[in-house]
């Protein structure tokens, strides 16, 4: 191959003579330089990429990071899991605290304690010296704290139901219990027990208390209950019987007139008859028997009794 030059400068035109083997010199120069700007292209473009990730990185806002790229953001995300946990588990023990202070107020009225004496709606005084502890309160020890605080709560709610039941049962027993006077007397005119008979003169057994008082003088029920007599009786004249349950029942003798029927509920208080001298009577008035099983008892003991948990377990024992 022959190439002739030409150039103002030069005075004459020159010739150059190119055998094959100058051709493949030259293409085998220009692959090989080709190759070597290939490379150094690529290895710039990588380290412009590393570059640019490093940015993309620096100005990526947290919230859209992964979590491998920053523990700070898995920290966060965790605390932010367990803080949503012990809200919902303080929201629970807010909720069983407002129900375990209407129980304690209802337990405590039905104990007869006064509201200024204990008020469940104020937190109780504290305080004392500080001392601070070595090591902060850990978020696990938190957490086992407010789980021992439920559990707590928990076991202070089924006692105090217990106590209620108890108190609410005290309550109902006492209210079917003769303990109210049904006479409004300062004294009873017999005794129960051993003494003279009035009309025979020999000894006796008195199975009641006689309460006297003048004709019309109001009886009321010793005890709630129902009647189960009102009726004449040769002996006890105009008589009023209660049936109070668990086997007890109350009589009401020598009445001069009755106001309850067989059938009715009576409360504790109620007037139920007026004092009279019917039946095997020497004069006006009541004469009260209370009966357990059949069996007479000295109405003392419950008259006298008062309403207190105590005294109404020793009467139920007699009722059982």
């Amino acid at each position: 191959m022959q190439i002739i030059i030409m150039h103002s400068r030069l005075t004459q035109a020159k010739s150059v003579t190119l055998s094959s083997k100058h051709v493949v010199s030259f293409l085998l120069a220009f692959f090989t330089l080709s190759v070597l700007c290939a490379i150094a292209l690529m290895s710039l473009t990588a380290r412009l990429a590393a570059n640019d990730n490093k940015i993309a990185k620096a100005l990526m806002p947290e919230a859209l990071m992964p979590s491998s790229i920053s523990g700070v953001t898995t920290n966060d995300r965790y605390l932010k899991e367990n803080l949503t946990a012990l809200a919902a588990k303080v929201g629970e023990m807010q909720a069983q605290l407002i129900r375990l202070d209407a129980l304690g107020e209802r337990v405590q009225g039905l104990a007869g304690v006064k509201p200024e004496e204990f008020n469940f709606k104020e937190a109780p005084g504290r305080g004392g010296m500080e001392i601070p502890l070595k090591n902060d309160l850990s978020l696990s020890d938190f957490e086992q704290s407010l789980d021992v605080m439920a559990r707590d709560i928990g076991y202070r709610s089924d006692y105090l139901n217990v106590v209620e039941s108890k108190l609410m049962s005290f309550k109902l027993q006492a209210k079917l219990l003769p303990t109210v006077v049904p006479v409004n007397v300062g004294y009873n005119a017999s005794t129960f027990g051993r003494r003279i008979d009035p009309f025979s003169g020999r000894t006796a057994f008195h199975e009641g208390l006689d309460f006297s008082a003048p004709t019309g003088t109001p009886i009321v029920a010793a005890a709630g209950g129902v009647v189960v007599a009102a009726e004449y009786h040769p002996e006890y004249g105009n008589m009023l019987e209660i049936d109070h349950g668990g086997d007890m029942m109350t009589r009401y003798a020598h009445a001069s007139r009755l106001y309850a029927r067989v059938g009715d509920i009576v409360k504790r208080g109620q007037h139920i008859a007026d004092i009279g001298s019917t039946g095997r009577s020497t004069g006006a008035h009541l004469h009260f028997e209370v009966r357990i099983k059949g069996i007479p008892q000295n109405p003392h003991k419950f008259l006298n009794a008062g309403t207190s948990s105590t005294d109404v377990t020793k009467l139920a024992g007699l009722v059982k």
